[in-house]
């Protein structure tokens, strides 16, 4: 299978290591592509940053399912445009990081708790756990003061200040699993999940192996998105009469 990663952010900064990090975990005839868009902010910690990135993001995986990828990841722990994007595709796999690992984490405890950076993403995070079902299997959010580029930055730091949040999570408020809120968390699940004895979900592992499995089921039994109601796609004469493509610089992106 065919895979392209977006880092939904105007810098190709997180490309290579993120790369590097898939083809650790990916399945042995799984290609993988990443990419990063060509414009817009370095990262999506306000509201504002999230918004701008949405259009440029849904066009990356409109070019997967034109070029033929079996499965498209938006590669950020808001999850933005994953609604819209299992819209405008047919046969395309679209996941994203929250979604795919608070399913992975409810099947392997009952509660699980979130690692994020900073307080201000817990509101909007929250939002994706209710809409999501998984309200009643949160057992908390903790923050660990740390913004999306300064978790590779000290990587002892980082990882004494999850260490430590995670256990309070566990050992005071009974959480099974570990959820750690952020892709550029990559690469502290093993140690985390030797030293606390629970399992530590990554955020780039888990939409992985989560597209890795719903093409699996696609493939072999026809189990793809619905169309009917929600995720049925906006008809193409009607975009090709409103000229979408030439206004938004987007030549060839609807076939």
């Amino acid at each position: 299978m065919k895979l392209l990663w977006i880092n939904p952010v105007g810098t190709d900064l997180f490309d290579r290591p993120i790369q590097e990090f898939l083809e650790t975990a990916k399945a042995p005839d799984t290609e993988i592509e990443v990419v990063s868009l060509k414009r817009g902010p370095m990262h999506l910690e306000y509201h504002y940053y999230e918004a701008l990135i949405l259009a440029d993001t849904l066009h990356e995986v409109r070019r997967a399912e034109v070029k033929g990828y079996d499965a498209a990841v938006i590669g950020c722990f808001y999850d933005p445009g994953l609604r819209e994007a299992r819209e405008i595709v047919e046969r395309l796999v679209v996941t994203a990081p929250a979604e795919s690992a608070m399913h992975i984490a409810a099947t392997l405890g009952h509660s699980f708790s979130i690692i994020v950076g900073r307080k201000k993403w817990i509101p909007k995070m929250y939002e994706n756990v209710i809409k999501y079902g998984f309200k009643d299997h949160l057992a908390s959010f903790k923050s660990v003061d740390l913004g999306v580029y300064d978790f590779q930055k000290d990587k002892e730091e980082t990882a004494r200040r999850l260490k430590a949040a995670a256990k309070e999570a566990v050992e005071a408020e009974r959480a099974e699993v570990i959820i750690l809120g952020c892709t550029i968390e990559f690469g502290f699940y093993r140690e985390l999940q030797e030293e606390l004895g629970v399992p530590v979900i990554d955020a780039v592992i888990a939409p992985l192996k989560y597209a890795e499995f719903l093409v699996e089921l696609r493939d072999r039994f026809g189990w793809a998105g619905s169309k009917v109601y929600g995720y049925q796609s906006p008809p193409k004469e009607e975009i090709r009469s409103w000229n979408l493509e030439e206004q938004y610089g987007i030549p060839g992106v609807w076939g």
